[in-house]
């Protein structure tokens, strides 16, 4: 009888059957099985917090498909995700399924290739039930907070709201970057740029460092005249201070799950859930030349940036082979010891270094090809040869002016060989010409310039995640859900790819931050994810855990309840009047987000839409305008007339209010796809289309 492996993804099932001889078979779960019900609380806070699980309603016919297949085997492997989150769902299996959680049932491996698959079923091990009760509180505490805080807001401030124990403290960090934004004064300032020419006629380039032998306030362009005046431009400025440094640069470190969701927004212009999707599925696999089927990348979820012995050494031969035997020098980097990291896996990297990017270009999408070349240059960079530079600087002296130029020259290419630099292109690695000590240098041109200091920039996707991991808050397996759960709650919303609080976002975190501060106190929650790791590792019960949070939390709840009044939401004047009543409409803020509305209400209910117009009239009415609209459930923009429900044209792609210059069809719109927009005609057997506004492009 075949033994049977149960993986979470079907197309992991696929990847894994192909390893393996005819004595396997392999199902996939779908991902869980069993959780929390819907409908009610589903904790007994009156008896050690125990859940009352149930079979997800949509994952009947699942555990009955696996329950055949059971009966049909000699032996069951649980081959789950390697993480918490991946435990849990292989004890729910065990449940579900009946199986003896304490028999060596449980498989793990960190990448989807044949070896790995193979090590792994030769070595099982019973399910951990520390990495289960790690994550049984986190659900437990989810679930305490959600079901229990949400009605809260609904009868304070409106139905359908949400709070979550991490989502929250996202908002927050939002709410307060906006405000910080909000109360920042700008400050002028000017910088002073002077090109000069030596005898050899090359030019260097330097700025205004010392004014009486003191770095220069210049606040006004009165004050950046009166520098100017001081200035002889038939005088020469003569250098002085000369000196060199070598400096080396190390390697990056390989990627992580957070380093990866920044590198490819930053690179790659990808949303975070763009990126865990594609690595997803270059980690379960794609069919390659032979109709061999192999993942490409090891476990996409990860905090730690080490990585093991046998892919080191690979790397090392390989880049030995290919780059030189200089290239191959790695210096380790000495782990920053961060709070709250797991470091259960290794760093993101290629299961094999050999199958390069230009290599697979025939088997990967778009997308794939993007993201894995990004993974395999950075990991091969991460084991190349730091790079060497010598950095020079030279002070340009007149009177009591002091101008400094600097910039570096690679001695070393290292591991830029295959890795661009963050900081590529500016001027610490620009050349500068030589110099010598007392060399006098005449003025070409002098450049004032003035400038003005910029408020901290609003958070991206990416930028949120870091500060996310920075302070401790949520685990690699959940950035992506926090990004996602704060947008459809309509707290937040992206504009031009960075985050804005909504007002409903800023009268809700105010509403938690007064009543319910560790909810959104970003110091606490770091504390209780250190107090989940704590539980995985067996000093703490999770009973424990549980109970001290909510000891309090039901406390303040109570009070809340009855000392919160209800919350009034702000509404936003217009200048349009009510159809109905005559008196003006305002923009209040609903269960989708904001509309218009009377100013009468509750005297008049006329409400409408409030969508943003294109100036495209309507194709199919004739009447109304189509106007920018968003899906209820994931808030995703599409296009539809202004007069729905009474008309009902729609369109997934933004009209542009343009006649088409081949069929003269009344509009054109907008197709957008890898980064790139293109102007076409959508009239049917037209085909009429051009280059669009690429600057504006955007990954949703």
């Amino acid at each position: 009888m075949k033994s049977l492996i149960i993986v979470e993804s079907p197309a992991k099932a696929k990847t894994i059957e192909k390893f393996l001889d005819g004595r396997f078979a392999v199902k996939a779960s779908r991902g869980h099985v069993r959780d929390l019900p819907k409908s009610q609380l589903g904790v007994d806070v009156e008896h050690g917090f125990m859940p009352k699980y149930q079979i997800i309603p949509s994952q009947r016919s699942t555990i009955k498909e696996l329950k055949a297949a059971v009966g049909a085997r000699d032996r069951v492997f649980l081959a789950t995700d390697p993480d918490r989150e991946g435990e849990a769902i292989s004890w729910h299996l065990a449940q579900a399924l009946d199986l003896d959680v304490a028999q060596p049932l449980r498989i793990v491996f960190r990448e989807i290739t044949s070896g790995a698959i193979k090590r792994a079923v030769a070595e099982p091990r019973p399910i951990d039930l520390r990495l289960v009760d790690a994550q049984q509180a986190r659900r437990v505490l989810d679930r305490l907070v959600g079901y229990q805080l949400s009605p809260l807001l609904w009868r304070k401030v409106r139905r359908g709201l949400s709070a979550g124990r991490v989502q929250s403290v996202a908002v927050r960090l939002i709410v307060e970057r906006e405000r910080e934004r909000l109360a920042f004064k700008s400050q002028e300032y000017w910088t002073l740029t002077g090109t000069f020419l030596g005898a050899s006629k090359q030019e260097v380039t330097a700025e205004l460092a010392l004014v009486g032998g003191k770095k220069p306030t210049l606040s006004s362009q009165t004050e950046v005249d009166a520098v100017l005046a001081e200035i002889d431009r038939a005088q020469p400025f003569v250098v002085t201070a000369l000196a060199e440094k070598k400096r080396r640069r190390l390697a990056p470190p390989p990627f992580t799950t957070s380093t990866l969701q920044q590198e490819a927004s930053r690179k790659l212009g990808f949303s975070v859930r763009r990126t865990m999707s594609v690595a997803q599925s270059l980690y379960e696999g794609v069919d390659l030349a032979g109709g061999e089927r192999v993942g490409l990348i090891t476990y996409m979820r990860t905090d730690a940036t080490r990585v093991a012995s046998e892919a080191k050494a690979e790397a090392t031969q390989y880049i030995k082979a290919h780059y030189g035997e200089a290239y191959g020098r790695p210096v380790e980097r000495k782990a920053k010891a961060k709070p709250g990291v797991q470091d259960a896996h290794e760093a993101i990297r290629p299961t094999a270094v050999a199958r390069t990017p230009d290599g697979l270009a025939a088997h990967l999408n778009r997308d794939q090809m993007r993201l894995y070349r990004l993974i395999w240059e950075r990991f091969l960079a991460s084991r190349m040869s730091p790079a060497d530079l010598l950095a020079t600087s030279a002070d340009l002296h007149q009177g009591t002016l002091t101008f400094r130029a600097t910039g570096s020259v690679v001695l070393f290419d290292g591991f830029l060989r295959v890795w661009a630099a963050p900081d590529e292109g500016d001027e610490e690695l620009a050349a500068m010409p030589k110099l010598d000590a007392g060399e006098a240098l005449m003025v070409s041109e002098l450049t004032p310039e003035q400038h003005f200091t910029e408020p901290p920039p609003r958070y991206t996707e990416a930028s949120l995640v870091k500060t996310l991991e920075e302070k401790g808050i949520g685990r690699p397996s959940t950035y992506a859900p926090i990004i996602d759960t704060i947008q459809q709650r309509g707290y937040v919303e992206l504009v031009s790819r960075r985050f804005q609080p909504t007002v409903l976002g800023e009268v809700v975190v105010d509403l938690l931050a007064a009543h319910f501060p560790e909810v959104v106190d970003p110091a606490f929650t770091a504390d209780l994810e250190e107090r989940l790791d704590a539980i995985e590792d067996g000093s703490r019960l999770w009973q424990d855990v549980v109970g001290a949070f909510y000891e309090d939390f039901a406390a303040r709840l109570k009070t809340a309840d009855k000392d919160v009044p209800r919350v009034r939401m702000p509404v936003q004047e217009t200048d349009e009047v009510c159809e109905l009543c005559g008196r003006p409409m305002v923009i209040r803020q609903g269960r989708f987000g904001p509309f218009l509305s009377c100013s009468g209400f509750p005297a008049c209910k006329h409400s409408r839409p409030l969508a943003k117009g294109t100036g495209v009239p309507c194709p199919l009415c004739h009447t109304g305008q189509i106007v920018e609209r968003k899906t209820k459930r994931r808030q995703r923009v599409f296009y539809g007339c202004s007069r729905y429900p009474a008309c009902d044209f729609t369109s997934p792609q933004k009209p542009v209010n343009r006649v088409c210059p081949s069929c003269a069809a009344p509009y054109l719109v907008e197709r957008r796809q890898g980064g790139k927009v293109t102007i076409a005609c959508r009239a049917p057997g037209c085909g009429y289309t051009e280059d669009g506004p690429v600057a504006a492009a955007h990954d949703d």
